[in-house]
């Protein structure tokens, strides 16, 4: 396996030159966001990163993004499973299956962009950051932005791990992702 990894690293931090509610970004993928939550940044640059991949990385067959990226996470699916979003079933049941294998578990989430993309809805701007209303799949939701931003010629697989329970246990981090991505690359012992 050719293996290319994109760190997409976001501080929220206050500041002069941070953005702001009401602030319309232009994304990686030309595409127009305005901010309409603040707290919603990782997905900002997610959405950037998988966009980059897609663009210009040769020969590209699948990308995985990975993050502590909602708190509904945890509702969704509980603090021992990731929630997992897929363009493709196959990868889903792969990642399902790495799961077992390597004890990063994870369950699919509900995979509906045809659904949720309204609760994106702007009147200023192609998209906003955060959805209308946060009792609609808001985990799924935030799955199927960053997707949004995949290049629109990409016909690879591409893979949302949604780990904000299980990353965690009390104030330590578990490691929790490293034996999933093994397990899906086939790596021994996994």
């Amino acid at each position: 396996h050719k293996i290319t990894l994109l760190l997409c690293l976001a501080e929220n931090a206050i500041g002069p030159s941070a953005f702001r509610n009401d602030d319309i970004l232009t994304m990686l993928s030309g595409k127009t966001v305005e901010v309409n939550n603040c707290d919603a940044e990782g997905r900002l640059v997610l959405a950037d990163g998988v966009n980059h991949a897609t663009k210009y990385i040769e020969n590209l067959d699948c990308v995985i993004d990975m993050a502590t990226l909602t708190g509904a996470q945890l509702i969704a699916t509980g603090k021992k499973h990731a929630g997992i979003l897929s363009n493709s079933l196959d990868l889903e049941r792969q990642a399902v299956d790495a799961g077992l294998r390597s004890g990063d578990l994870v369950f699919p989430l509900l995979y509906a962009p045809e659904l949720l993309k309204a609760e994106f809805k702007s009147d200023f701007a192609d998209m906003k950051n955060s959805v209308k209303d946060r009792s609609n799949a808001q985990t799924s939701c935030a799955g199927h932005f960053i997707e949004d931003h995949l290049e629109p010629d990409y016909k690879g697989g591409w893979l949302h791990v949604d780990m904000a329970g299980p990353a965690n246990k009390g104030e330590r981090g578990t490691g929790y992702g490293v034996g999933l991505i093994l397990s899906l690359l086939g790596a021994k012992g996994f």
